[in-house]
Parts: C-alpha cells; sequence; structure tokens
C-alpha cells in the first residue's frame, strides 16, 4: 500500500498512520472527573514523537483538552525546528483552565449568538497556537461530538473565513454522529471526520460511506481501543485511579474498570489472522483499519517509544488482504475462531 493518505478534499498529504496525543497529556480533570491517562514522562513522550517521525509519520492529533493544554506544549517542543515537516491536528470547543488543568464545557446556547462563537473559536485557536508554538494550523476540529447539528452548523462562517485567512488548512469534527457530518460536509475547507473506529465493532459503517460520498478523510480514534487490542490486558488489569480506562464503560472493551471478557475473547478468535505476516496484534489492528477504506488515517496513542515503534511496524506491512477482512468479519459474526462450526 501507499504509505501516506490525502485528507479528503484539502489535498493535505499525511502519512497512512498518525499519532494520537491524548495519553501524553498527563493528568487532568474534565467536569470534575479524571481525563488523563495517568502520569507521563514529557521527555520520553518528545523521544517518542520524534521516533514516529523518523519512522514515516507526519501526522500528529492532539487537543486543547488534553492535559488542559500540556498534551499541545509537548507536540509543539517535539517540532519546534521542524514545523514544515509536520501535519499538526488539534481541536477546540471546551474552556481550559491550564494553571489548574481543568477543563470544562461550554453552554450548548453559546453556539446560538454567531459573534460570540466567532470571538470564543478564535480566542481558543490563538491559545493552542501559542502552545503548540506555530502560526498557524493544518486541522482544527470541534471537539464536541454530541453537539447538535444545527448548532455545529454555527460554526461554518468563522472556519470558512479561518481558512481564507491562511490560520488554519482545514477543518473537520471529532464525532460519530453521521447526521453531523452530513450537515458540514460541503461547507468551506471541511474535509476532516474523526470518528471511532476498531476490528472489534466500534464503527458505523454509514460513516465510511460519508467520506466516499463528500471526498472527506476518516480519522479514526481508537484503533487500538484504549489498548485493547495489543494483548496486554487480561479481565484481571487493573488501571491507575487517574487512568481514563478506570471508567471508561462507554467504550466495549471496558466495564467496572477492567477489560471486558467478551471483548477479550473476541480478541482472541481473531489472533491469527491480525498476527499473519509476521504482524503484532496492534499491527494487525492497524491493518484492518486500512482494509476497510483507503480514506482511513489510524491514530493510536501511546506513551513510549517502544509502542510507537510497534505501530510504525504496522506501516511496512500494510492492509489485511480481502480475504483476511471477510475472515475477521465471518469469526466475529460466529463468535468461534472456527466459522461455520
Amino acid at each position: 500500500m501507499t504509505t501516506t493518505r490525502t485528507l479528503g478534499r484539502s489535498g493535505i498529504e499525511v502519512s497512512a498512520l498518525g499519532l494520537g496525543c491524548w495519553a501524553i497529556g498527563g493528568p487532568w480533570t474534565f467536569l470534575g472527573s479524571p481525563g488523563g491517562w495517568s502520569t507521563v514522562d514529557d521527555d520520553e513522550s518528545v523521544r517518542a514523537l520524534r521516533r514516529a517521525h523518523e519512522l514515516g509519520v507526519t501526522f500528529f492529533d492532539t487537543a486543547a483538552n488534553y492535559g488542559a493544554g500540556h498534551s499541545e506544549r509537548v507536540l509543539g517542543r517535539a517540532f519546534a525546528k521542524n514545523r514544515k515537516g509536520v501535519v499538526l491536528a488539534t481541536k477546540f470547543g471546551y474552556r481550559v483552565d491550564e494553571a489548574q488543568r481543568e477543563v470544562f464545557e461550554y453552554s450548548a446556547s453559546d453556539y446560538d449568538d454567531a459573534a460570540r462563537l466567532a470571538a470564543r473559536v478564535r480566542s481558543e485557536l490563538t491559545a493552542s497556537l501559542r502552545r503548540l508554538g506555530t502560526d498557524y494550523l493544518d486541522v482544527y476540529q470541534l471537539h464536541v461530538g454530541d453537539l447538535s447539528p444545527d448548532r455545529a452548523l454555527h460554526l461554518v462562517d468563522v472556519m470558512g473565513d479561518l481558512v481564507r485567512e491562511g490560520t488554519i488548512r482545514t477543518w473537520g469534527w471529532s464525532t460519530d454522529n453521521t447526521d453531523g457530518i452530513q450537515a458540514l460536509a460541503t461547507a468551506d475547507g471541511f474535509s476532516v471526520a474523526q470518528h471511532g473506529l476498531s476490528v472489534l465493532g466500534y464503527e458505523d459503517p454509514a460513516m465510511l460511506t460519508l467520506l466516499d460520498k463528500f471526498d472527506l478523510a476518516g480519522v479514526n480514534r481508537s484503533p487500538l481501543a484504549m489498548g485493547a487490542l495489543t494483548g496486554k490486558f487480561t479481565p484481571s488489569t487493573t488501571f491507575a485511579d487517574d487512568d481514563q480506562r478506570r471508567r471508561a464503560s462507554w467504550h466495549p472493551a471496558f466495564a467496572s474498570g477492567h477489560p471486558t471478557r467478551e471483548w477479550l475473547e473476541k480478541l482472541d478468535a481473531v489472533r491469527d489472522v491480525l498476527t499473519s505476516n509476521g504482524r503484532t496484534l496492534a499491527q494487525g489492528a492497524l491493518a484492518w483499519i486500512w482494509g476497510r477504506s483507503p480514506r482511513t488515517v489510524p491514530i493510536p496513542g501511546f506513551k513510549s517509544v517502544a509502542q510507537v515503534e510497534d505501530n510504525c511496524g504496522a506501516l511496512a506491512k500494510g492492509p489485511l488482504t480481502p480475504q483476511q477482512m471477510d475472515e475477521i468479519t465471518a469469526i466475529v459474526a460466529a463468535g468461534s475462531p472456527h466459522p461455520g462450526t
């Protein structure tokens, strides 16, 4: 496969694999609850980011939320001397208190006053640019996934202005709401839908159909199911109290602070296919995503150089074959490692 992809109508070329920078934000608080992935080593994060770039990754996705701005600062530090060599994406839509490392929601009604909304978006963008150490963004994404499509449409004017001004190159929305993506799909400068996608069913096939219909890129959240597709967990695995996975029951891989037995059994069932051709489990999960659509750009998270090196190893092996994709579909549907038995 080609090791690059194009971000929809924007024409921006990126590596087929990106990195998601949520975990390197460290501890922070979202609406009174831990929002991070426990402690991090910023020096290791910088080494990992630079190692990914050495191995061919050019696309890095973060958000103002992550670490209440800390992830953006680490990402900016890593590429301060190589800004033109990377494609930086971040997200907006929440109030960030950097000093207290807290993040708060806006009122949904804030989206109903055009002037106030435009001022707020510009203010957030200025703060993100400062933390990232750059004067422009490649991709700027709405981070409020459950915002109504009607309210999201109120962003069209200000985002179009930012594209025309050159402060951002393109924009998108991090959401699994297909109605919302369809509502914004033809807006000026819109080219990215960031959505959940992984081998064991964290997806909506209708989203991939929309990408084709409107020439959009799909940036894929949770491609390794927050680590649950790497093979390193058991049903008794526990997480630190400030690790997001301790309370991530919204994700089908986790319940009551542990990986679910059902998820792990499904992973065992498809293990042989995913690890074909010398792949690790993580590499196989990424290969499955590339096999789903040529518009996909998975962004696995990381906290170490070793994790980055494992994920980047998937690039050389490419997507699963159509036959392997069909085999996984049959295994998952049958609930057995031996379809038809």
